[in-house]
């Protein structure tokens, strides 16, 4: 088994990993010949949230090579805190409670490599960073992150939810404006309300025994995403078939959300180009954040948040 890559851009790898942390501390990754995947799945997560995220290895990574025995494919677990802090050290950024900061406090990488390696009988993920320091010395900087290698058995286990298509699907508006509304309407509620219709209108609403605030948007826009509804319901026979089954286009759709679930997953507004809303009414809401625009986007980290019950609504 071997892996070793060049990290050509390190700032997107440093925020997609920035915005899983927030919802998980550790994480799966799986290494392929054209692809990187990150996956948080567990159950304990708040409110159910998952997350599965496609890369396209030439987005992320040059002088990449990779070798098994499953397929070419590794797949792994690891400490989202740990990856973090090992890719911030890749830059001046780098925070003074870091080793690497502390014997070099100020410096900028041109190279980093991340490599499969063994550390006293301890599988790892090994990221060694070259650069100049700010006097002007060569410099070079070795970070090692405990790993676990999931058997290929298990690996194959592994599937993304499988969800009702779709009613709606709606571009959202910037996240960090929608998280500005939403972190105002926490301490009021714990459910949040998530509605939109195929006229491009968008509500985001809480409703208790002692208050109903409502925000809404006009012109988001209704995208076609059955390229993506075939790749995750596969007895779909063609896209002609979604789009002519096309709801009601005033009709709205609702999924009721945890509101701290939700605020999560606005961190990935970190690395977000694009993002997709699609309601499975009264069963999930799916948001796909796309790193970089959609025709040529590098890749999509895919949340899944579940309904709730709430008698209120």
């Amino acid at each position: 088994m071997r892996f070793r890559a060049t990290i050509e851009n390190a700032p997107i790898f440093y925020r997609l990993i920035q915005a899983v942390e927030k919802l998980q501390k550790k994480c799966i990754m799986k290494f392929t010949e054209t692809e990187m995947h990150v996956i948080c799945n567990d159950d304990a997560n708040e409110g159910g949230i998952q997350v599965w995220s496609v890369v396209k290895v030439d987005t992320m990574f040059t002088s990449y090579r990779i070798q098994s025995n499953a397929n070419n494919a590794i797949t792994l677990t690891l400490s989202t805190e740990a990856l973090l802090s090992a890719l911030r050290s890749s830059s001046s950024s780098a925070s003074s409670s870091s080793v690497a900061a502390a014997i070099i406090p100020s410096y900028d990488a041109d190279e980093v490599v991340m490599k499969l390696a063994k550390k006293n009988d301890q599988a790892v993920l090994s990221f060694e960073m070259y650069g100049m320091s700010r006097s002007g010395r060569r410099v070079r900087v070795a970070h090692d992150v405990r790993i676990d290698v999931m058997r290929p058995a298990d690996s194959d286990k592994l599937h993304e939810p499988r969800c009702p298509d779709p009613e709606v699907h709606v571009l959202l508006p910037p996240l960090l404006k929608i998280r500005t509304i939403v972190e105002r309407l926490r301490p009021l509620s714990d459910v949040l309300a998530l509605r939109a219709n195929n006229s491009g209108i968008l509500q985001l609403s809480i409703n208790t025994d002692t208050v109903k605030l409502e925000t809404q948007w006009v012109k988001c826009g209704n995208p076609s995403m059955a390229k993506h509804e075939i790749a995750q319901n596969d007895e779909n026979d063609d896209a002609e078939d979604i789009l002519l089954n096309q709801p009601d286009p005033d009709k709205m759709f609702c999924v009721l959300v945890s509101i701290r679930s939700f605020l999560k997953f606005l961190s990935s507004h970190v690395v977000s180009a694009t993002t997709i809303l699609c309601l499975c009414h009264n069963h999930c809401a799916i948001l796909y954040v796309y790193i970089g625009e959609i025709a040529d986007a590098g890749g999509v980290l895919t949340y899944y948040i579940p309904t709730v019950i709430d008698g209120d609504e």
